[in-house]
């Protein structure tokens, strides 16, 4: 468990993929909820919209600065490649959402060095293991 606190703690940009300007999809609220917390968000979405106030990008690897966290919203059967191109950008971190699981890609990822949390939502951990 010592991973949430430190990707909570220590992870300042948040690249959210899969996040797009629909009030009824759950990575916009918990965008939402990161930005309010003092986290930068990135959306990352094919349509590179721009959701609460933060320009979007297509892909992980056209955002032109350092991503701490990778924070995916997509199915476990789509999610390793998100976690491979984490680690091709740099990022520190991988979180998976809630029922977003993938051992082999989390082995990709610890393997390489990143810290990653599967099957958890940052805002749900917070309370818990957030700065405070």
């Amino acid at each position: 468990m010592e991973t949430i606190p430190w990707i909570l703690n220590e992870c300042e940009t948040w690249a959210i993929v899969g996040l797009a300007d629909n009030p009824r999809r759950p990575a916009y609220g918990v965008a939402r909820f990161l930005q309010m917390h003092g986290k930068r968000i990135v959306p990352v979405h094919p349509r590179a919209e721009t959701v609460w106030g933060e320009q979007g990008y297509a892909t992980l690897k056209d955002i032109p600065f350092p991503v701490d966290c990778v924070d995916v919203f997509r199915r476990s059967s789509e999610a390793g490649r998100f976690a491979d191109e984490a680690i091709a950008i740099g990022a520190k971190a991988v979180w998976f959402q809630l029922r977003v699981i993938d051992q082999e890609a989390y082995e990709r990822a610890t393997t390489a060095g990143l810290r990653m949390v599967m099957d958890r939502c940052p805002a749900i951990e917070w309370d818990r293991y957030g700065p405070t």
